[in-house]
């Protein structure tokens, strides 16, 4: 038996508090790193580890985890998560190293990737509804995003008063009350079981996405042709197609791949690593200039960026009425509109603070992102039967970090092929020595630094064509932006025009009806209800 009405809404208000710090933390070390760097003392590729430890581990390790949980029990590994969560949060905000530090971020995404596909897969069992499934779906995306963007936030308020290990400290408490809480209210569930978990393949598709995403990063940071990004792109796409060969040989595969065929599974996949590749570099390039163009402090950015959250929480509050009333596929594409003239408003911003424009900007931003997202989040977890609903919550979250390991590298060498040059360029007009103009060719702030060291007339020329260069570099990226969000429109036209169509699996007739119960044999052993296992 399913729980009630209200205990339904409990587990989804358990689900979003875990899933809220899962996205914090994800964002929440950035406006840290300054501190971290002065306390620690790490070198160049121990800080680039520290940040990019818990990412890289949560996105390779998302499929795992979320087909563990379809034959072991979905809240069972959620649990695992929080306590996961937890003790590498008391870890990490007393890590005496460099070392420590990274280990810590490491052990986070480990229990990220157990709690993110958890949280999605239990709702998918919980709400079996199609109806009251969208505004739960609508309320968790909006939670995701705005977790994501309040983290440099909470992240400067917290650095305001305390040391920099308090960012990982306050996850400590919260997690402390879902566990138990998880443990009384969340239901269990989990697939029919049919044939056994493919370790292998799951640690085959953990490595290779490493391995790629890996190589994704270190493209973004300027190192494309390195040997290391070649070798790791070569590693990442040979496990990943040997993974997917041997899946398609089994009879009881981890992914069903043939799910990827069907029009409303396939596209809503394709269209959130659309989404996410157009908007997480451009995230990175909107931090870096309110904080180094127009010279904001951590916890003045966060506040610049609240209208984005705000938004994000109305369309995912109006998400559910919105579907009925046009259909996933007016949805999405009508999102991805959004965003893109969100994108486009922002060309307006240059080397003054225009914070109307960037008002108005970041409010279509956070309505068009959500609304793509929870569009897109529905169609895909409403297309798959209710016994694969892990495996379908995993393959969405890696297609979200997918995306932005690809946004990051796309984005970041757009920016770079016009912001190193133009510099480089000025500099050498401006009189500046050759190793100063190429340091300040690398970054804004390695720009600011030899800027400041230089002084003078030169220094303050440097400043000025650094910035000038920089925000050359965000509208162009902005531009490059809005083109793959248009392009996400279009995709999105793939999709069902509404939400009458059921959903097919493997061609054949419907067996899964999203607005049904589960199926039979899907097993369910919830604290709120008999428990057993349905006829």
């Amino acid at each position: 038996m399913q729980p009630g009405p209200r205990g339904r809404w409990t587990v989804l208000v358990v689900l979003c508090v875990s899933l809220l710090l899962v996205a914090v933390d994800a964002t929440v070390l950035h406006v840290a790193v300054p501190a971290v760097t002065k306390d620690l003392r790490p070198d160049g590729i121990e800080l680039l580890w520290i940040v990019d430890a818990y990412p890289l581990v949560c996105a390779s390790l998302l499929i795992l985890f979320g087909t563990l949980g379809d034959r072991v029990g979905r809240r069972r590994v959620l649990l695992l998560g929080y306590a996961c969560f937890g003790l590498a949060s008391a870890l990490a905000a007393y890590a005496a190293s460099p070392a420590m530090l990274i280990v810590a971020r490491g052990l986070l995404g480990v229990g990220g990737a157990m709690i993110m596909p958890a949280t999605l897969s239990i709702l998918r069992q919980v709400f079996p509804d199609r109806r009251e499934r969208a505004l739960a779906v609508g309320i968790w995306s909006a939670v995701a995003a705005v977790g994501a963007a309040i983290g440099p936030l909470v992240g400067g308020v917290l650095l305001e008063h305390f040391w920099w290990g308090s960012v990982f400290l306050i996850n400590i408490p919260l997690m402390a009350v879902c566990l138990p809480a998880g443990r009384w209210l969340l239901p269990e569930s989990s697939g029919d079981g049919a044939g056994p978990w493919d370790v292998t393949g799951a640690l085959m598709a953990a490595a290779g996405l490493f391995a790629l995403i890996l190589a994704l990063k270190r493209a973004g940071g300027g190192d494309a042709f390195t040997a290391g990004t070649v070798l790791a792109a070569g590693i990442g796409v040979g496990l990943l197609s040997l993974f997917v060969r041997r899946q398609l040989r089994r009879g009881s595969p981890l992914v069903d791949l043939a799910a990827f065929t069907r029009p409303a599974f396939g596209t809503s996949v394709g269209c959130i690593v659309l989404t996410v590749l157009a908007l997480v570099g451009l995230a990175l390039v909107a931090a870096q200039y309110l904080q180094l163009v127009l010279g904001l402090s951590p916890l003045q950015t966060g506040l610049r960026l609240l209208p984005l959250s705000l938004a994000a929480i109305a369309a995912g509050l109006a998400g559910s009425r919105l579907l009925h009333r046009i259909g996933p596929r007016a949805m999405v594409a009508t999102g991805f509109v959004i965003t893109a003239l969100a994108v486009l408003t922002l060309l307006f911003l240059d080397q003054h603070d225009r914070p109307v424009v960037m008002t108005i900007g970041f409010v279509l931003l956070g309505f068009g992102l959500e609304t793509t997202l929870f569009g897109a989040y529905e169609a895909m977890l409403s297309d798959c039967p209710a016994r694969e609903a892990g495996g379908a919550a995993a393959i969405g979250e890696t297609a979200y970090q997918f995306g932005a390991g690809i946004g990051i590298a796309l984005l970041g060498s757009v920016m770079n092929a016009t912001y190193a040059p133009e510099v480089s360029g000025a500099s050498r007009l401006s009189g500046v020595a050759e190793a100063d103009a190429e340091a300040a060719s690398h970054s804004l702030g390695e720009a600011y630094a030899v800027a400041s060291r230089i002084g003078g007339e030169s220094g303050r020329a440097l400043r000025d064509a650094a910035s000038e260069a920089f925000v050359h570099g965000m509208h162009l990226t902005l531009v490059a932006s809005a083109a793959m969000l248009l392009l996400g429109a279009l995709a999105a036209l793939r999709l069902p025009a509404s939400l009458d169509v059921p959903p097919c699996h493997d061609g054949k007739a419907p067996r899964d009806r999203a607005w049904a119960p589960a199926q039979a044999g899907e097993r369910d052993r919830s604290p709120l209800s008999l428990g057993g296992r349905r006829p």
